[in-house]
């Protein structure tokens, strides 16, 4: 588990830090370009657009794993919107609240015990 939360901890850093030199060179305009680029029908597109299914799924799950609660489906729109770095950050909090169980982790607590 030590493997995985540097993992998540490397993750977030990198798109953070990333994601900052970005707005500073370019603002924060993201989603015209976004799916302008996916509009255009050419590579980058392709990848915003499996990017994008991604972030539903990973709206998706967190929202499930909450039982799609208001808090939960919150957390489904920060996924969506904040992506990786929300994820690995929920991610990393959950794996050490789940004691490093990953059956916990995935299914959530109430799941897990079930």
């Amino acid at each position: 588990m030590v493997g995985f939360r540097i993992l998540l901890a490397t993750i977030f850093a990198t798109i953070v830090l990333y994601t900052g030199f970005v707005i500073a060179s370019h603002g924060i305009n993201l989603l015209p370009i976004f799916f302008g680029d996916i509009a255009k029908i050419e590579w980058p597109g392709q990848f915003n657009l499996d990017f994008l299914g991604f972030l539903v799924l990973s709206a998706f799950w967190l929202s499930w794993r909450h039982h799609f609660s208001p808090s939960g489906l919150l957390l489904g729109l920060l996924g969506l919107f904040g992506g990786a770095p929300v994820l690995t950050a929920y991610l990393f909090a959950a794996s050490i609240a789940a004691h490093g169980d990953v059956k916990v982790l995935l299914l959530g607590p109430s799941r897990a015990r079930a």
